[in-house]
């Protein structure tokens, strides 16, 4: 067994050993292509790396990346040195709020988890999770979109029983709805991915695994129960031969269709993640070239540097050779793309800015709808049972009927589904998907349409659809949490949190 004190000798760029979970690791040849950038790396060399490791690494990652000999064995701690962490006061006070959270009963809308979840989230979390490309104002307009689309209720319809059932790829799901693949799960609570896993297991609702879960791709499919439908999302690696072994491997797990992410050559600025310096990597000492180094790319720049911007059309043809599930485009953001994927032989698209996270000032998904449909239609791209999905800002049942009326075969939820989860663990998100049902139900008996069919185009007016303003008339509702909930926000602490710029608004 090696001793932590033959570990500490090996820390520099040409010898480079760490610890993590009490076993050594020979980074040598490694830490200059590792996925999340090398600077995290150098910063623990001949250290036990294992805190800043474990929330954003599945536990698989080291037998993935790292051949047998570089797993140098178990580290005897034995007199190492822990200095404590003082708590900050920061700390004291989010533990405190956390302690006193609502009871989960206590939420009544998808709204009042986030604000629980803000409430209870350390800073680094909820900046991640909170976070929007520059400005912000595509990751409002999100939800902004769905408030330009009116209802035309239908009455006098018998709507004595209502549902609200229907297929994604052919697969069954109790709402019109699927759980979106989010990353870096274990940042709001321990169990990451699988608090979705367990609770769409329950709810009858799609998950899709994401390319940068913190729990490992087989932990999440052996948390899953038998027959239990689940997706996948890809971020393309720079390395094919990476690629094919997970999609393969997918495919051999039982996924039952491949969403390639294809709005992210490159991860956008989201300052407010970037502020946290999450990545709070390297030390003048080790930065050989004298320059400052850049310790502000937040957790989104640390953990995206594999993802490939050389992602193209002609390379459709080589997903289709390694695999045989649907392959569905997720990112698509005008119609002329929509139809391309069609007219390609995808099975489907998602209409999505990556929750505002990617490009400010692009166009929410609902309003992208509305074209994509209309064109595909017009080119009879549709018969073959091409499906168009889309994500960004949904928060209520009202906005999947919307998004169904205008042809949508589902809408994905992320975020409210994370802020679920980190507030009240799987049940949290089980109660979430309940509140969605219920409101659906209402929904549905109150436009006067008993089943999805129902639900036609002209029960929704999107004559103001495409008047976007900016921040033109803020959406209090969503920012103050309606009623906010009693017991989150100033009531339990005082302490600096950041203000988002939509907050700012309000002060």
């Amino acid at each position: 067994m090696l001793h932590h004190s033959e570990v500490a000798k090996h820390n520099k760029e040409d010898d480079l050993w760490v610890i993590i979970e009490g076993n050594a690791y020979d980074l040598t040849e490694f830490w200059p292509n590792h996925p999340g950038g090398a600077k995290i790396i150098l910063k623990y060399a001949g250290q036990d790396a294992t805190e800043p490791y474990l929330p954003l690494h599945p536990p698989d990652t080291l037998d993935k990346y790292l051949t047998k000999d570089k797993h140098l064995g178990p580290v005897d701690l034995s007199g190492i040195k822990i200095v404590a962490k003082e708590e900050t006061q920061e700390e004291k006070e989010r533990k405190e709020r956390a302690a006193n959270k609502p009871a989960m009963s206590e939420c009544l809308s998808l709204y009042d988890f986030e604000a629980v979840a803000k409430s209870v989230l350390p800073m680094g979390a909820w900046a991640y999770y909170s976070s929007g490309a520059d400005d912000e104002i595509t990751m409002r307009e999100n939800r902004g979109a769905y408030q330009r689309i009116w209802f035309r209720p239908r009455i006098l319809r018998d709507v004595t029983e209502i549902d609200f059932s229907t297929k994604i790829l052919g697969h069954k799901t109790t709402l019109p709805i699927y759980i979106t693949a989010t990353a870096l799960g274990k940042l709001g609570h321990p169990d990451g991915e699988k608090n979705l896993t367990w609770a769409g297991a329950k709810q009858g609702i799609i998950q899709m695994i994401p390319t940068l879960a913190s729990c490992s791709f087989d932990e999440i499919m052996d948390a899953a129960k038998p027959g239990q439908v689940q997706f996948m999302q890809l971020y393309v690696n720079k390395d094919r031969e990476i690629t094919r072994k997970i999609v393969q491997h997918a495919e051999k797990r039982g996924i039952k269709g491949l969403f390639i992410t294809v709005d992210a050559p490159q991860l956008g600025r989201r300052e407010k993640d970037m502020r946290q310096k999450f990545a709070d990597e390297g030390s003048d000492v080790q930065n050989k070239s004298g320059e400052d180094t850049d310790k502000s790319q937040g957790a989104a720049r640390a953990i995206s540097s594999f993802i490939d911007p050389g992602l193209s059309w002609k390379d459709l043809s080589w997903f289709k050779s390694i695999t045989k599930m649907p392959i569905i485009l997720k990112g698509v953001q005008c119609w002329e793309d929509a139809v391309l994927a069609a007219e390609a032989g995808c099975q489907g698209v998602v209409l999505s800015n990556h929750g505002g996270r990617q490009l400010d000032f692009a166009r929410s998904g609902i309003e992208i709808l509305e074209e994509v449909m209309r064109e595909l239609r017009k080119r009879n791209l549709l018969k073959n049972g091409f499906e168009v999905y889309i994500d960004g800002g949904v928060r209520r049942a009202g906005d999947v009927l919307k998004a169904v009326a205008l042809g949508a075969t589902a809408v994905g939820i992320g975020r409210p589904f994370l802020y679920a989860y980190s507030a009240y663990g799987s049940e949290g998100v089980v109660r979430a998907i309940q509140i969605l049902k219920d409101e659906m139900e209402m929904n549905m008996r109150l436009i006067g349409a008993p089943t999805l069919a129902d639900v036609t185009p002209e029960m929704i007016d999107t004559s103001n659809l495409h008047n976007r303003a900016v921040d033109g008339a803020p959406d209090y509702l969503a920012r103050a949490n309606y009623e906010p909930l009693a017991g989150v926000g100033n009531g339990l602490g005082s302490q600096p949190r950041l203000i988002s710029k939509e907050a700012k608004g309000m002060l």
